[in-house]
């Protein structure tokens, strides 16, 4: 893929080109004579995507979209939270379009039980609503056992900000309260988790602000990983923008995190210690909470679903969406999120219309900032294959590894465009 096709596929994923892509095929005119009821759990890119798609693609279907939060933080764009270059209220969206202009019934409220046989879910409330089809999009829980020592009590000390709010604000301000010459741990965990490049682009939003601001200071990424998305394009620019500031342990070095002392902020790895001032523990993940309530999950803690459709292998009638299902080769992601809710969004109105549901498409892309000017992207094509949603040949791109600093500066740019596009697909 050329440089100028590729910038061209990428700035238009969050929009149009995204959604004719990841779109099944049926007969749009194809309208329900009955009013069928689906309630979909979890307002993220998924979900939210998900409730839009489905009602443009049927308006007779009624679709409730419960969501515990009043408003939605985005998970992309919030490692510049914590580099100082944006602020919480900027990457904080609202869900007034999907009800007002898409005629979505939206519920603030928690989910505590999925009963499959009955058809209903309930909520910490009390309240029962009855579905015909549901769509489960619970994003993901941290483990945290998994650490010895770590546990939710911990991470005030030792934040994770992975789950974008109030962790994400605490982890900035530790480092604005971090003295010069302090060091920063970020461990990360054994894949898969949400988002696989969003560690590293966190480590160099960081490392922009320390150059700035506390010159002496370090990072140290403890990584279960041996390798990581991008590597050589990070480490090129880590190289080229903060040299001697930023250093990677892999798992097959001593980069597997095995217990935290919070006491004296010690991190342990299989073979060392290390002490940081800064401590962002980002533990193993698994679903949300309510899709093991709900026996959606398999053994690795995910969910397996039917890749055409999205409705889980072990329970009838429901689909689950985002980062919680387990969907081939499809990563845990925003834009690939974003991609799965139009795909069930499109085989819903199909299975409720007594229609074909036709093969999906999916496009993940991924944008990382390693400073306000300087951006990287990969890109690729999923599709359906008999080993499941795999990426399609010669149908993929990164960022060219020999790239001048106006290629990395437009590709900043690029970042912001592909940020605000997403947005508006899923949101307005």
């Amino acid at each position: 893929m050329n440089a100028l096709k590729r910038r061209d596929f990428l700035t238009r994923v969050g929009g149009g080109a995204a959604a004719l892509l990841a779109a099944t095929s049926w007969p749009a005119s194809a309208l329900a004579q009955g009013r069928s009821r689906v309630v979909i759990v979890g307002g993220g890119f998924g979900g939210a995507t998900c409730a839009k798609y489905l009602r443009r693609a049927d308006p007779t279907i009624a679709v409730t979209l419960i969501e515990r939060e009043p408003h939605y933080v985005t998970g992309p764009m919030s490692n510049a939270v914590i580099g100082g270059l944006r602020s919480l209220d900027d990457i904080t969206v609202s869900y007034d379009e999907l009800i007002d202009r898409y005629g979505v019934n939206l519920i603030q409220g928690n989910v505590v039980a999925i009963d499959a046989v009955a058809k209903s879910v309930t909520l910490d409330r009390g309240d029962t609503l009855a579905y015909d089809r549901l769509v489960v999009a619970p994003g993901i829980d941290s483990v945290y056992t998994a650490i010895d020592g770590y546990g939710t009590e911990v991470t005030e000390r030792m934040p994770h900000a992975w789950q974008p709010g109030p962790q994400t604000l605490l982890l900035r301000r530790q480092i604005e309260a971090m003295d010069d010459g302090g060091v920063v741990i970020i461990t990360i965990p054994q894949m898969p988790y949400r988002c696989p490049p969003g560690p590293y682009e966190r480590a160099s939003l960081i490392a922009n602000d320390l150059k700035r601001h506390k010159p002496k200071s370090k990072i140290l990424i403890l990584d279960a990983n041996d390798g990581f998305p991008k590597q050589k394009l990070f480490m090129q620019g880590w190289e080229a923008l903060y040299p001697g500031m930023i250093e990677w342990v892999p798992g097959n070095k001593g980069g597997r995190v095995t217990g935290v002392e919070p006491e004296t902020m010690i991190v342990f790895s299989e073979f060392e210690r290390y002490r940081g001032d800064v401590v962002n523990v980002i533990p193993p993940e698994r679903a949300g909470a309510i899709a093991t309530v709900a026996g959606l999950t398999d053994a690795g803690g995910w969910c397996p679903v039917d890749p055409r459709t999205f409705e889980s292998s072990l329970q009838p009638s429901i689909h689950v969406i985002g980062d919680a299902a387990r969907a081939g080769k499809l990563p845990k992601s925003g834009a690939a999120a974003n991609a799965e809710g139009k795909v069930c969004a499109m085989a819903l109105a199909a299975l409720l219309n007594d229609q074909p549901v036709g093969d999906p498409a999916f496009i993940n892309a991924c944008y990382s900032l390693l400073a306000p000017d300087y951006g990287i992207s990969i890109a690729a094509v999923f599709g359906l294959t008999t080993q499941g949603i795999m990426p399609l040949p010669d149908a993929s791109g990164t960022s060219p590894v020999e790239a001048s600093q106006k290629y990395r500066r437009k590709e900043a740019e690029d970042a912001q465009g592909w940020y605000d596009s997403i947005v508006a697909d899923t949101f307005a």
